[in-house]
């Protein structure tokens, strides 16, 4: 693997081959290597201050399609595609002709929502448009985007990572969201619903707290056993906790 090949190569490749990455290094010396750490360091910094763009709605005609951009560059598309000179109103549609940035043609006529960060998805600022569902429109727009300066296209996954990131949702609940996506009965969509609310991240919780709890018990006790204060059937009292959470948790399982 050549300096110039790690060094072109994108951000998640460069994440998901990080242990590769970091051996290739050891090739290089002096200069090439310091320039071969800031060049990884430039990447990933970059793409996590890039604005990423997608179709949400998934590919194929349909009678409207639904893009969304997020990153804190994402007040650019209401600016110089919805062609409005201030933001609109949060989480507010708005009827607007959609231009292309650098000639100026009219793409289509859709729906601008304008959702300001920490109050979106991603906890980034975002938008949305929700322009008409054929292949051609639904590409130009995407085309347009591109234009802009700091956006890209996102990775599969990548508005969820960064609501996970960004602390909007927790792996349980991100976890929910693919079950949700995925579903195809009932019982699967109601389990996912559950889950990606976050009655599943409430139940562990209050599993951990037990444990907590029976923990601090357990080192008082120990601690302080010849204390008058500490209660001579706090280990049953702790004993009794954990059989219980031991059946809860067989329950569940």
């Amino acid at each position: 693997m050549t300096f110039e090949k790690v060094i072109q190569m994108s951000y998640c490749k460069l994440l998901e081959n990080k242990r590769k990455l970091i051996n290739a290094s050891r090739c290089f010396s002096g200069a090439a290597k310091s320039l071969f750490f800031n060049c990884l360091h430039q990447t990933i910094k970059y793409s996590k201050a890039s604005t990423i763009y997608a179709l949400s709605s998934g590919y194929g005609k349909c009678g409207v399609a639904v893009i969304r951009i997020s990153g804190p560059n994402a007040k650019e598309t209401i600016i110089n595609i919805a062609k409005l000179t201030s933001l609109p109103q949060p989480r507010q549609a708005l009827l607007r002709s959609l231009k292309d940035p650098v000639t100026n043609d009219t793409l289509d006529r859709g729906l601008v929502l304008w959702f300001p960060g920490p109050k979106s998805f991603t906890g980034e600022d975002s938008c949305e448009l929700q322009v008409h569902g054929g292949p051609a429109v639904v590409s130009a727009v995407l085309m347009a985007l591109g234009k802009l300066a700091g956006y890209r296209p996102a990775e599969p996954g990548e508005f969820t990572r960064r609501a996970f990131h960004g602390g909007k949702l927790d792996l349980t609940e991100v976890e929910g969201l693919a079950d949700l996506i995925h579903a195809e009965t009932e019982a699967q969509r109601k389990q996912a619903l559950f889950q990606m609310e976050g009655n599943l991240s409430h139940l562990y919780n209050s599993w951990r707290e037990t444990l907590i709890n029976c923990m601090a018990h357990v080192e008082a006790f120990i601690d302080f056993s010849e204390d008058e204060n500490i209660e001579e059937n706090t280990m049953d009292i702790v004993q009794n906790k954990l059989m219980n959470l031991k059946n809860v948790i067989q329950v569940c399982l």
